[in-house]
């Protein structure tokens, strides 16, 4: 008998919008509510991520979690993916001068998009987004960072648990039990004041782990985890979860205790990331558990600006939702310091580790730690699945393929590759930029997908 990571598929539209990042293709350029989605031409990525309708599963855990109504979780799914590809577009267009993006609605989805020079406040307006004129660039606030990241690797301390780039006030902000701690690291590591906010914080991330059983993947030690993503490599089958789960070399069992895999990979701390290679009776499919054991199929990796809508699916939780608070997070654990996760406001318990978060219908990354809990509410950190990805050479199992990509052809695009903003590749003689992080499949041809990719 073969098991799945999900139970077998039901009929079921990804959320309406199919993320519209690449629903979008063709999208004029507004980030606002005014321009419908679906009204725009539709290209062959857009014919492989679209449906009718989101999982009732997923809205009803939006309007749950975010405060919203069906209609205004479908309408905020599509504006939230409009605004990305804008963002995108008006990050390449500021160059130097791009000091971050964010969305705010739940129906209108409005961006905006920060930039260092007044000057780039009509060209940014044109798009249809709102300007922030700020002090300091995105690439000095992540340089700034960077310099505490690396401090933190040396001698980091719990006492300053978190230190992520807050885009919104256009700060490093620093948390910490006492404010002493907080300066003495930014002293250490050499950082400017004025790029810098100490915050005091009773925050205690931990790893969301336990040794009480249940469902999901039990690990060798007898510990139990979630399963993130079902993932490829070349024809081995799997699944991303998170590093501290498990070592390489580490055994699994699935949900019903039926030998599963074995740890291929894994990173913690620094990063939080690993992938469990599958035994011949599990099967990959392009699917997370939503709520009701209802399956929310997974079209593909598009990074979900900060401010956008997320839902997360764990073993001890189930399903819950919440917003991107802050990309680029620093978050110290008793085991360690790991970097470049995923700040939420989506609730985690213990055993919900590795498990998924997903925007509509794009995977965003597997769950990390966090503090509080799902009764009273609290702060998750996910590892981006999109990096994973690239670490392992793993494709991501999506409903528009998923498996392993074949090889590159009319360019130096290639199906499979992770794209961060400002790649550039070529296709059918032209030149092209990457708008949003994702990962590239076969459909989504930079021509295909103008949400992703500008011509150069």
């Amino acid at each position: 008998m073969l098991h799945r990571h999900t139970r077998a598929p039901a009929a079921l539209g990804a959320a309406a919008v199919a993320t519209a990042a690449l629903l979008v293709a063709g999208l004029s350029g507004s980030a606002s509510a005014g321009s419908a989605a679906t009204d725009h031409a539709r290209t062959p990525a857009a014919d492989a991520l679209r449906t009718d309708t989101a999982p009732p599963g997923l809205l009803t855990a939006m309007a749950r979690d975010l405060g919203v109504d069906r209609a205004q979780a479908e309408r905020r799914l599509v504006n939230e993916a409009e605004a990305g590809a804008t963002a995108g577009r008006l990050r390449l267009a500021l160059g130097a001068d791009f000091a971050g993006a964010w969305v705010r609605g739940a129906e209108s989805g409005t961006l905006t998009v920060a930039t260092t020079d007044a000057r780039d406040v009509r060209a940014i307006e044109a798009q249809g987004a709102r300007a922030a004129v700020v002090a300091h660039s995105l690439a000095e606030l992540d340089a700034a960072k960077a310099r505490l990241d690396r401090v933190a690797q040396r001698k980091g301390s719990t006492a300053v648990p978190v230190w992520y780039v807050d885009v919104r006030t256009n700060k490093v902000v620093v948390q910490a039990g006492r404010a002493s701690a907080g300066h003495a690291l930014l002293a250490a590591a050499g950082v400017d004041r004025s790029l810098t906010r100490v915050e005091k914080s009773a925050e205690q991330p931990r790893a969301l782990y336990d040794l009480r059983g249940g469902d999901a993947y039990y690990m060798g030690s007898g510990g139990r985890c979630s399963v993130g993503f079902p993932v490829t490599r070349g024809t081995q089958q799997g699944f991303a979860t998170a590093g501290h789960c498990g070592r390489a070399g580490t055994t699994t069992s699935g949900y019903n205790q039926v030998a599963q895999g074995t740890f291929q990979g894994s990173v913690f701390p620094g990063r939080d990331m690993a992938w469990v290679a599958t035994n011949a009776n599990w099967t990959a499919t392009p699917y997370v558990k939503g709520a009701g054991g209802q399956n929310v199929q997974v079209t593909g990796s598009t990074q979900a600006p900060v401010g956008a809508s997320v839902c997360r699916s764990g073993s001890t939780t189930g399903w819950h939702c919440g917003t991107v608070q802050q990309h680029n997070t620093s978050v110290t654990y008793p085991e360690g310091t790991i970097t470049g996760v995923t700040r939420t406001s989506v609730c985690a318990e213990p055993g919900d580790s590795g498990g998924a978060y997903i925007s509509g219908s794009q995977a965003q990354g597997v769950t990390s730690g966090g503090s509080g809990n799902c009764s009273s509410g609290g702060t998750t950190y996910f590892q981006p699945i999109n990096p994973l990805l690239q670490n392992y050479g793993l494709t991501l199992k999506t409903t528009g393929g998923g498996e392993e990509p074949p090889p590159p052809g009319g360019g130096t695009w290639a199906a499979g590759t992770v794209y961060q903003p400002g790649d550039t590749v070529t296709y059918g003689g032209a030149t092209y930029r990457c708008l949003q992080a994702h990962q590239a499949q076969p459909g989504w041809e930079p021509p295909n997908v103008p949400a992703l990719w500008q011509r150069a």
